[in-house]
């Protein structure tokens, strides 16, 4: 496998988690398959920059001297509010010659000012939205999604829906099981529940200490659609029910029933994603019974309809 060259753009008034966010992410992946990624970050004349919280930091290298990377990914901040005519050129004439172009945030917005979007549909923080659409009426801009890919075009909403769209890149090249991983290492979804307007996900529950409860846990994971009540899942570990429920909630945070909700509805958005099947198969295999059980929940859960989950986040080929 070839190795790609990931080049983060910076300039003053950048949003350092815009930056750091997908940059741990491919960090993480190439400590996962060493060889993968060459990750540089660059600026204007080599120059340090200082970010939107205040913090310095000194670039790998200069724009004008970088090589043509595979990915080049240009974050946000309150730096993309003020023109710069100089960054602007850089981008109009370097950024054809990328592979795959990546926006964090409002990078969407200096993305549109070198051109590089008409045309396209893409996605940036909610809050500006309405005036990258307003500025630039060659974009479709789509406010709902936490990422948007578009051909060799990839932009994501605000801040932390960096790494959303880094783990996404990083499973086409790597595969889900490299990505999954490297999610795991950062505590945050491989893909979060819901849409942009959620602003952030549950984390997964803890871990049970005992090892009954632990076989529990995996037992619900790789059985969704078998009874999973609290008088079953009792009997598998050996307890009362009463006290398993008890012990449960103590040791996961969550209980039986919560989490048993939650994995339901994480196996259900995974096939949603990942496979072509049918809702009613879906809602079977997911221990919903039927597709109005699973409609209710995802409803409840992420304020969608599966199949309108199925719309925003199954892959689409690029074009």
């Amino acid at each position: 496998m070839a190795q790609r060259t990931v080049l983060f753009v910076l300039f003053d008034g950048v949003q350092s988690l815009d930056v750091f966010g997908p940059l741990e992410v491919f960090a993480g992946a190439e400590q996962h398959t060493p060889g993968t990624y060459r990750i540089r970050t660059a600026s204007l004349d080599g120059a340090p920059v200082r970010t939107s919280s205040g913090l310095t930091v000194v670039p790998d290298e200069d724009l004008a001297r970088a090589d043509a990377p595979h990915t080049l990914l240009v974050p946000g901040g309150q730096g993309t509010r003020r023109p710069d005519a100089l960054l602007t050129d850089w981008l109009r004439e370097h950024g054809p010659r990328a592979e795959r172009l990546v926006s964090v945030c409002t990078g969407a917005i200096r993305l549109a000012e070198a051109g590089l979007l008409d045309g396209r549909r893409v996605t940036t923080h909610w809050a500006y939205c309405d005036r990258l659409a307003r500025d630039h009426p060659g974009i479709e801009v789509d406010p709902d999604p936490i990422y948007v890919r578009d051909g060799r075009v990839s932009t994501s909403a605000g801040v932390t829906s960096g790494i959303d769209l880094a783990l996404a890149l990083v499973e086409e090249d790597l595969g889900r099981d490299a990505a999954l991983a490297i999610a795991r290492h950062l505590v945050v979804f491989l893909r979060r529940p819901g849409n942009q307007a959620q602003f952030s996900a549950q984390l997964a529950a803890q871990t049970a200490q005992r090892e009954p409860l632990r076989e529990v846990q995996q037992w619900i994971t790789e059985h969704p659609a078998d009874d999973l009540g609290v008088e079953a899942l009792a009997a598998r570990a050996r307890l009362s029910p009463r006290h398993f429920a008890r012990a449960f909630q103590t040791e996961t945070g969550m209980t039986p029933g919560r989490y048993v909700d939650r994995v339901r509805l994480e196996h259900a958005r995974r096939l949603l994603e990942d496979t072509s099947d049918g809702i009613e198969e879906i809602s079977r295999a997911s221990g919903y019974g039927t597709p109005e059980g699973m409609r209710r929940a995802f409803i409840k859960a992420l304020g969608t309809a599966p199949s309108e989950y199925r719309r925003r986040f199954h892959p689409t080929p690029a074009h």
